[in-house]
């Protein structure tokens, strides 16, 4: 069963009401990539009654609001799999013209800021009903932050929105309880002391926590932006973490501290709930482009430790590695099978970063004790157990899955897990990379150095270039021994704070990326909770406060993403 998303499918299952009613921004596919279905399906696991309206009208008479009526516990509002902002607009503030989260491509099916004008709709018609906010665009705005596309310091999503609760991050345990508390009449202060939850305050709590500097400092003082973030960013990146309080105005903006990262039986749970992994019924005959892209995708773990600066993984993942079992990982790979016109190729094995699989400390106390924002950057930490052998088991286990024929890798890998200016790192390392071009690449390993010179890389935190000239003499000299007519393909930035034209003049013309598929360039946009966001609003370097070159002007970030093309 899929959930309901009309009354009339409602009334189908002898609903007199549901329990809770989820509003999202994107179409609705009951697919695990789409964390609306997740919620969905994990709340009806623990009994709910979900009801899910997908890409609600709010410009009519507010129909879609009222349709499925007042839930039994709360409304639960997503933008989507993306921030709204991000889904709208380009790098240089352009409309798109097409949203690949809606029935074939269509764009204008959901607000600009789109959690705040769904909350503020919701919180109209039905003011004595819980409003809970999460998914990507809550999550990554629960504090003080820069908004690129108004061009200013905006105060936590809980003050426009007037939501009463946010959820921030992987959001299945908190949700649950949130449910459980509402739902066993807990009182508000019991409430609120359910871990990885926002809400807004008149008072600070009597608890423990770390002080910020009030959305109002920030607004004077850059510097003060600065710090708040810093504070932000070691709490979001420590295992035992704090309880963080922002004043505005005269009420306080409370964000409790997380979950610990999910267990491998938690992970699997997840991920074995009775996802159909097809659109609702209703979107019969209906391309979605972005179901399209991850319908035959296997998700195998969560999390990143990289840290690039310009990155919302780990803020909202979180750092540590959460792995799924071989076996889960085999059981819905064989589920495929039963999918519409599956021909045997998953699309992609992977996750915000393919190759972190079942990768992290070796001795968990000194992680406990560990605030670094990345274990690579600017070293890769002495504690990292990096092997791949876990990963290529799991490789092994999933071509070994009856129907499959190919697994391919299309998630972005860190090549610095497996290489150093030397060469390999271990002695797993070129068995993986080998693995990974002659099995699990569709013609194209695509690569993310990001830029090719160091002072740039340094800003971004991303390693040195001379790491990919090394993988690029590993990969030719691959390719050549096992005779493909493979592709190395890297991703690059532009206009990212620390980036002059002279650098992307330097880019252009590297020698190193003679003779590689060059059309792969992204101009960067400061997107909320990164440190890149923070370095491009305060024209500072986030951890020495030094002053840093940051190009504003939206024609002379056209000018550097065009020196890519001019070679």
């Amino acid at each position: 069963m899929i959930a309901p998303t009309t009354i009339k499918e409602m009334d189908a299952l002898g609903w007199e009401a549901a329990d809770v009613v989820l509003f999202s921004g994107d179409a609705y596919i009951d697919h695990p990539a789409f964390g609306a279905a997740v919620i969905a399906r994990v709340l009806e696991s623990n009994g709910y009654k979900v009801v899910v309206v997908p890409q609600p009208n709010w410009r009519d008479d507010l129909r879609d609001f009222k349709k499925m009526g007042r839930p039994r516990l709360f409304f639960a509002i997503t933008s989507g799999a993306m921030d709204s902002m991000v889904n709208h607009y380009t790098a240089s503030k352009r409309l798109r013209s097409n949203d690949a989260y809606t029935p074939e491509g269509r764009a204008g099916y959901r607000p600009d800021y789109a959690v705040t004008v769904y909350s503020n709709i919701l919180k109209e018609l039905y003011k004595d009903v819980p409003v809970v906010i999460g998914g990507i665009e809550a999550s990554l705005r629960r504090l003080t932050h820069y908004d690129y596309w108004q061009d200013r310091l905006k105060p936590s999503i809980l003050v426009d929105s007037k939501a009463d609760y946010l959820v921030y991050g992987m959001g299945e345990r908190p949700i649950v309880a949130l449910a459980y508390a509402l739902d066993c009449g807990l009182s508000s202060d019991e409430i609120r002391a359910i871990p990885q939850l926002g809400y807004l305050a008149d008072n600070p709590p009597v608890t423990d926590y770390f002080d910020l500097h009030s959305y109002e400092d920030c607004l004077r003082n850059k510097i003060a932006f600065a710090q708040n973030f810093n504070i932000i960013e070691r709490e979001a990146n420590a295992l035992n973490a704090m309880m963080l309080v922002e004043q505005v105005g005269n009420a306080f903006v409370c964000i409790n501290p997380p979950y610990p990262p999910s267990t491998e039986q938690e992970m699997d749970a997840i991920y074995a709930l009775p996802f159909t992994k097809l659109p609702h019924p209703r979107y019969k005959d209906k391309r979605i482009p972005a179901y399209d892209m991850i319908r035959f995708s296997i998700t195998t773990h969560r999390g990143c430790f990289g840290g690039c600066n310009f990155c919302t993984i780990a803020a909202h993942q979180g750092k540590f590695i959460q792995s799924r079992s071989e076996q889960s990982i085999a059981s819905e790979v064989a589920k495929l099978n039963d999918l519409p016109d599956f021909a045997g190729n998953i699309s992609d094995l992977g996750a915000p970063t393919a190759n972190m699989y079942k990768m992290g400390g070796v001795r968990k106390d000194l992680c406990a004790k560990c605030t670094r924002q990345s274990c690579l950057f600017p070293h890769m930490c002495k504690n990292l157990d990096h092997n791949h052998d876990n990963l290529l088991a799991l490789y092994d286990k999933v071509l070994a899955v009856k129907g499959i024929k190919h697994a391919y890798v299309g998630s972005g890998i860190r090549y610095d897990l497996f290489l150093n200016s030397d060469g390999y790192l271990d002695e797993s390392s070129k068995p993986y990379l080998e693995a990974l071009i002659e099995k699990h690449t569709s013609g194209r390993l695509k690569v993310a150095p990001e830029h090719t010179q160091d002072n740039v890389l340094s800003v971004m935190g991303k390693p040195s270039f001379t790491l990919f000239e090394v993988l690029r003499s590993k990969f030719d000299d691959i390719v050549r021994r096992k005779g493909l007519k493979y592709q190395l393909v890297p991703y690059f930035i532009s206009g990212h704070p620390g980036c002059s034209m002279r650098d992307m003049d330097a880019l252009s013309k590297n020698q190193y990326l003679k003779g590689l598929y060059m059309e792969q360039v992204q101009d960067f946009t400061p997107t909320p909770m990164t440190v890149s966001s923070v370095m491009f609003y305060t024209g500072l370097d986030v951890k020495s406060l030094r002053p840093l070159f940051v190009e504003r002007n939206i024609e002379r970030k056209k000018k550097q993403k065009s020196f890519f093309f001019n070679k």
